[in-house]
C-alpha cells in the first residue's frame, strides 16, 4: 500500500517538465472517471508554470503521483489554485490534501494580499478547501478576467458556463480572502462554519445522560413533595 510519508511534495521546476505528459494523461483519465470536466492544459502552459516556480508536484521516487499549479489574475488581485490531480494508485492516503495545502502556502507566500480561489466539482476538494479557510461563493465574487474563464474551454461542461453567461456551472466556486483573518483578529471573533454549529446543536451521550439525570431528580423531588403532602 502507498504511504504519504514516502512521497516527496515540492515546488516544481524545469527538471520536472518531463512529467507534463503524465499530468495531462492523468487529467484525461480523471475527467472520464468523474464524468465532469477537468480542463486540460497545453504542454507549453504547464511547463511554463514549472519554470516559474508556480506548481506543486508529488513524486514517489521517480513516479508521478500528483500535481497542482497556481495562476495570477487581475493584477495579482486573485490567485487560483488549479489543476489538482492525483493518480489513481495514490488516492485515499491524504495526498490531495497535502498537495493543496502546499499550493495554498505557496500562494500566500508569493501573493500575501491576493484572494485565493478555485473551481471544483469534487466533494473531497471542497472539504480540503473548507479546512484551509475557503468559503463557497457565487461566480460573481471570483475574478472577472476573461482569460481565466477561457481556460475552461477544455472542460466538457463549458457550454453550461457560456449559456449562463459565466454565472454558474457544475463547479462550485470557493474563495479565501486574507482580509477575513484581519477582521477576525480585530473583532476577536472566530469564524464558525455550519459544521461547527451542527456539532454544537447535536446532543452528545454525556449531555443526554445529564438531561436524563436532571429529569430523574426533578421527578424524585415532585414525588417527595407529593408524599409529604399526603402524610
Amino acid at each position: 500500500m502507498k504511504e504519504l510519508k514516502n512521497i516527496k511534495i515540492e515546488v516544481a521546476n524545469a527538471e520536472h517538465i518531463k512529467y507534463v505528459d503524465d499530468i495531462n494523461n492523468a487529467i484525461d483519465i480523471a475527467s472520464k472517471q468523474r464524468g465532469t470536466g477537468i480542463a486540460r492544459r497545453t504542454f507549453e502552459y504547464l511547463s511554463g508554470k514549472m519554470k516559474e516556480g508556480k506548481a506543486i508536484i508529488a513524486l514517489d521516487e521517480d513516479r508521478f503521483a500528483g500535481f497542482c499549479y497556481i495562476e495570477v489574475w487581475q493584477e495579482k488581485g486573485f490567485v487560483a489554485n488549479s489543476g489538482l490531480i492525483v493518480t489513481e494508485d495514490y488516492r485515499g492516503i491524504g495526498l490531495a490534501k497535502a498537495i493543496k495545502s502546499k499550493a495554498f502556502k505557496l500562494s500566500r507566500k508569493r501573493y500575501p494580499k491576493s484572494k485565493i480561489f478555485g473551481l471544483t466539482t469534487g466533494l473531497a476538494v471542497m472539504k480540503i478547501n473548507h479546512e484551509l479557510g475557503y468559503r463557497p461563493v457565487t461566480f460573481s465574487e471570483l475574478t472577472i478576467d476573461s482569460q481565466f474563464w477561457n481556460g475552461c474551454k477544455g472542460c466538457v461542461n463549458y457550454d453550461i458556463l457560456t449559456r449562463t453567461e459565466r454565472s454558474k456551472c457544475l463547479c462550485t466556486g470557493m474563495l479565501f480572502d486574507p482580509d477575513w483573518e484581519k477582521t477576525n483578529k480585530t473583532n476577536g471573533i472566530k469564524k464558525r462554519s455550519l459544521l461547527d454549529i451542527i456539532k454544537k446543536l447535536k446532543p452528545t451521550k454525556a449531555s443526554l445522560k445529564s438531561k436524563f439525570s436532571r429529569k430523574k431528580s426533578n421527578t424524585e423531588r415532585v414525588m417527595a413533595r407529593f408524599f409529604n403532602a399526603l402524610f
